[in-house]
């Protein structure tokens, strides 16, 4: 899972894209994004950011830098416990989406849990409050803008 350069953190830090814009993330950064089927239909589980992040108060996925050597699906199953504070056990990688911002990419890993789990009563400083919701319920949140984007190229939900 993580290569011979694995040191965390030491993916934490901007880097400058060729038009000027900045990410965060040294290797690149990734998140998860967890479904659960059913009959009843499709629910996600999606984080508020907290104040103290860029766009805080926003809604996105668990996410953040990858470390050297550490994979995209790693590095979003460890963001995801050290934001939401608990992990997953039993899940099952559905896909993986890469969005190449030329030089630096940001990578959404899909994964299918078998039932839907409690949501924790408290988080790590990333975030404020965190809910399953189903697509529609989603489309009206208040969504990180990059987020949003992702969740429609991907057919989540539906463009405007």
């Amino acid at each position: 899972m993580v290569g011979s350069g694995y040191r965390r953190g030491a993916g934490d830090g901007f880097v400058v894209l060729a038009d000027g814009s900045r990410r965060w993330g040294r290797f690149g950064a990734a998140g998860v994004l967890v479904r659960h089927v059913d009959p009843a239909g499709t629910s996600y589980f999606v984080a508020r950011r907290s104040l103290h992040c860029h766009q805080g108060g926003t809604w996105a996925i668990p996410g953040g830098a990858l470390d050297p050597g550490e994979t995209p699906l790693a590095g979003a199953l460890r963001e995801f416990a050290e934001e939401i504070g608990t992990e997953l056990q039993v899940y099952e990688v559905a896909a993986v989406h890469e969005d190449d911002h030329g030089g630096w990419s940001y990578w959404t890993v899909v994964v299918d849990v078998p039932a839907r789990f409690d949501v924790p009563r408290s988080f790590g400083w990333e975030t404020d409050d965190a809910r399953w919701v189903g697509a529609d319920d989603l489309a009206r949140l208040e969504l990180f803008g990059a987020f949003r984007r992702t969740l429609e190229r991907i057919g989540v939900i539906l463009p405007g």
